[in-house]
């Protein structure tokens, strides 16, 4: 375990705090008011180890397979959780958005992840970058909608209506690079589809 992966694996803990504060900051004697500087405080947190884990692990030479594996893993679990934290009210997106979300990342995990155990990396990707970009500020314009609806100069239909546009245009985005990621990788794929399985691996 190094730094980095510690990290890693903050991002994950905090995932179900995002959640739990969003949904009973009553019970924790947190206003209305106050709720979306909070939400932001926890996000900002989430992407700020994000941008460290990365940064921190190719500075000191503490890249390690389990981290290549984890970072995108935990990447997926804390964006998507906030994705699906927003589908309750007030904000309540429609499903089918955060759906199209998490089918991305989960397809694109599930590739990595068994190219990588059969000792080949699928190559990241600029559009993957960008989308992740993308989710992190939309995410913030989401919980920034908040605070002029929680200070009545939003209506609930209005922040309803911002917030999906926002996040349809992510969604669409993250489909597309998903099919670019599996394009340009689609050697790589094609080797692991068309790979033998070896008798003792099919009863694992």
């Amino acid at each position: 375990m190094s730094i980095p992966n510690y990290l890693t694996f903050f991002r994950i803990f905090i995932s179900p705090i995002f959640l739990l504060v969003y949904l009973e900051y009553e019970t924790f004697d947190i206003s209305l008011v106050t709720l979306p500087y909070v939400l932001l405080f926890l996000l900002g947190v989430s992407e700020l180890s994000d941008a460290c884990d990365g940064y921190l692990a190719r500075k000191y030479n503490q890249v390690t397979d389990l981290g290549k594996i984890l970072d995108p893993m935990a990447d997926s679990i804390y964006r998507i959780s906030v994705f699906l934290t927003f589908t309750l009210p007030p904000i309540k997106l429609p499903m089918l958005l955060v759906f199209i979300i998490l089918y991305r990342d989960s397809v694109i995990s599930t590739l990595r992840t068994i190219c990588a155990l059969k000792g080949f990396a699928l190559a990241a990707r600029p559009s993957g970058k960008l989308k992740a970009v993308i989710q992190a500020i939309s995410a913030f314009f989401v919980i920034l909608l908040l605070i002029p609806y929680s200070l009545g100069y939003l209506s609930l239909a209005a922040l309803h209506q911002i917030s999906t546009l926002i996040v349809t245009f992510t969604a669409i985005y993250t489909f597309f690079s998903g099919c670019d990621y599996i394009y340009a990788n689609r050697h790589y794929i094609a080797r692991l589809l068309t790979s033998k399985v070896k008798p003792q691996d099919q009863f694992e």
